[in-house]
């Protein structure tokens, strides 16, 4: 017979070891969350990696989508740390509903669009006044962000509109929920034209740049970015901070990007 003593001591020691299986592990810490233009992901990419090296922090988590599509999903509530859109005008919506931290409101980049084709089109067209890419598309369709609310879309119509090139053009394009979608329907040649930000031209080997545009033939492209509202993520202003920082320079520029880092009240 086990003497009691020894059972005693048997049980407690189960106990332990079924609790050491049963707590719950350790919390780790949650990631910081960025709202971020699709035009965005390839450079910012590499910036996140960096940080999460030097910090010795989770890599943040990035939803890239359009502009227009991350408002609204703040709008509505959707948890995030910092938005970083492709114009003003997105970020004056969200800072309109409150939904910013304004002083820490900076833009930080500018870009420039382009007219691309797939990488073995022999199409030539010169972006001037008067421009007709009809010729060019033949029987396929201009490929184009969402002109109505994207960014790069708002962007592409103003410019051929101040070359006298929407009206010949504006019944063939095909337009799409965010540039990068755009950018993938001419890479895969489904559209033998389309219009992106040059960055995402650089991005994807299968593409080439006919031309770029004028930049006085479109408002200036700027990228914008704020700590939101309801954040109270430690992490968010230091990467924030990491953004305006050397590397985060040298990352953007690499991938074809201006920086030009200033507050949202700098003239």
């Amino acid at each position: 017979m086990i003497e009691r003593r020894h059972l005693t001591g048997f049980v407690a020691a189960l106990c332990i070891g079924l609790g050491s299986l049963t707590a719950p592990a350790q919390a780790q810490p949650r990631q910081l969350v960025i709202f971020a233009a699709a035009s965005l992901k390839t450079a910012l990419d590499d910036v996140a990696a960096s940080w999460s090296m030097a910090s010795n922090r989770p890599a943040p988590k990035i939803s890239y989508a359009a502009s227009s599509a991350l408002a609204k999903q703040l709008e509505q509530g959707a948890p995030a740390d910092l938005f970083l859109p492709a114009d003003l005008d997105w970020m004056d919506y969200v800072a309109g509903k409150g939904l910013i931290r304004a002083d820490s409101r900076v833009t930080l980049l500018a870009n420039r669009i382009a007219l691309i084709a797939p990488s073995d089109s022999t199409a030539a067209v010169t972006l001037a006044p008067g421009v007709d890419l009809t010729a060019a598309l033949g029987q396929g369709r201009l490929a184009m962000a969402n002109i109505e609310s994207v960014p790069a879309g708002k962007y592409g119509k103003a410019a051929l509109e101040t070359l006298n090139g929407w009206d010949k053009v504006k019944h063939k394009v095909a337009q799409a929920d965010n540039v990068r979608a755009a950018l993938l329907l001419v890479a895969r040649a489904e559209a033998p034209l389309g219009i992106v930000y040059t960055t995402d031209a650089a991005a994807d080997p299968k593409v080439r740049v006919l031309a770029t545009f004028p930049e006085a033939s479109h408002p200036p492209i700027l990228y914008p970015v704020a700590v939101t509202k309801d954040s109270t993520h430690p992490d968010a202003q230091g990467f924030l901070t990491h953004l305006r920082g050397a590397a985060s320079r040298a990352a953007f520029e690499k991938h074809g990007f201006s920086v030009l880092n200033k507050p949202a009240n700098a003239t």
